[in-house]
């Protein structure tokens, strides 16, 4: 079941962005493609249901159509840390049950991109959080770091935490969140040598929004072998 999971130093560093980015060129090789954000935080109320935002980004990105209760099994209410969102909801987060999803997913596409939530060891529950989902799922990780103050240690923590589960980096995604940032090009260029993993790209700080963001974004990637 190819597929990739794309995690991050923290939350909003662009997960989405890339994500969407990933489908965007996996679609332009020809492959057929759906996005999937098994929890998603932060969801509003509409006639149709519960409604995210990233979640539409990655289905307006995807080429397959699929359920939405397979795309984002888990839509919370709340935009806070989802184990609190669903404790709040009295829902209880079942990673055996997102696999599932995402074998259902893997059926009717070439190609899953999965979303985390937040950074990669954000808690699903009181014992489980993103890092376990991605070990179940056994998916190549795309680390997304937010380039801004800090990212080297957040960068850093983020590949040992991945590595230390077994898990293979397929590559990075240096995202420039802070437009005012001093010295990125030697922030990214350190990153370059200390994580032995391709660097897919680099994203300049976007301003535009919606699908031209995510084009914009799709031509500055490359694919992971």
């Amino acid at each position: 079941m190819p597929g990739l999971f794309v995690t991050g130093t923290d939350t909003g560093v662009g997960k989405t962005l890339v994500a969407c980015a990933l489908l965007r060129r996996l679609a332009a090789e020809g492959a057929t493609t759906v996005g999937m954000k098994p929890v998603a935080a932060g969801c509003a109320e509409t006639a149709a249901g519960r409604v995210n935002e990233d979640v539409e980004a990655l289905i307006a990105a995807s080429t397959a159509r699929a359920e939405r209760t397979l795309v984002n099994p888990y839509a919370l209410k709340e935009a806070i840390a989802p184990h609190i969102a669903a404790a709040r909801e009295s829902v209880r987060i079942d990673l055996a049950h997102i696999v599932d999803c995402y074998a259902r997913l893997a059926g009717i596409a070439r190609w899953v991109v999965v979303e985390g939530v937040g950074g990669f060891r954000v808690p699903l529950d009181e014992s489980h959080d993103t890092a376990d989902l991605a070990r179940m799922l056994e998916l190549p990780v795309v680390l997304v770091v937010g380039v801004r103050l800090g990212c080297l240690n957040h960068a850093m923590l983020t590949r040992e935490a991945i590595l230390s589960r077994g898990l293979r980096l397929a590559g990075w995604v240096a995202n420039r969140v802070d437009p005012d940032m001093e010295r990125c090009a030697e922030n990214i260029e350190f990153l370059e040598r200390a994580i032995a993993a391709p660097l897919l790209g680099k994203i300049p700080f976007l301003a535009a929004d919606g699908g031209a963001r995510v084009r914009k974004a799709a031509g500055c990637l490359r694919l992971p072998e």
